[in-house]
């Protein structure tokens, strides 16, 4: 059950580690910048699947999710008072991401750019990731939740 949960946590980590992600941003990317694109693949991911997985798969897989960004977090050398306090803040950070990509398809694209440069600091506009995010969404669709718990995939999209 776990290697699931890992297979689909590493395929979201392998899409954040996309460096044309990074071309966009203003300042040098940062572990919090990674988080946040992360975040979003997450967000969108737990969107589109939440119809056709159980909660209780959901859950399990936030949890996993979660736990691994503390590891990370640890191993950067935080001490445990700092680790919670981060992590207080990316799992509020996170809810605020999954209440916007919520209404995602009801936005119009001013809209989806203001929402994106809330979070992600960009040196131009932010209609790459408003594109990059719509294609995200339409390869999620054209897979199943199983799909990404198999192995590490080559996403193309």
């Amino acid at each position: 059950m776990k290697n699931k949960y890992l297979n689909i946590y590493n395929n979201l980590v392998k899409l954040t580690r996309n460096k044309v992600l990074y071309k966009n941003i203003a300042n040098n990317e940062s572990f919090s910048d990674r988080l946040i694109i992360f975040f979003f693949h997450f967000a969108f991911f737990l969107k589109l699947f939440k119809k056709q997985t159980s909660k209780e798969n959901l859950q399990d897989l936030y949890d996993y999710v979660f736990k691994q960004i503390e590891l990370s977090i640890r191993e950067i050398g935080y001490g445990d008072a700092s680790v919670n306090k981060k992590m207080k803040e990316y799992v509020n950070l996170m809810y605020s991401i999954v209440d916007k990509v919520e209404l995602w398809e009801n936005l119009d694209l001013r809209s989806k750019y203001k929402f994106l440069s809330e979070f992600i600091n960009t040196d131009k506009d932010s209609s790459f990731f408003s594109s990059y995010f719509d294609k995200y969404s339409i390869y999620l669709t054209k897979n199943s939740f199983n799909y990404f718990t198999k192995e590490v995939i080559s996403l193309k999209f």
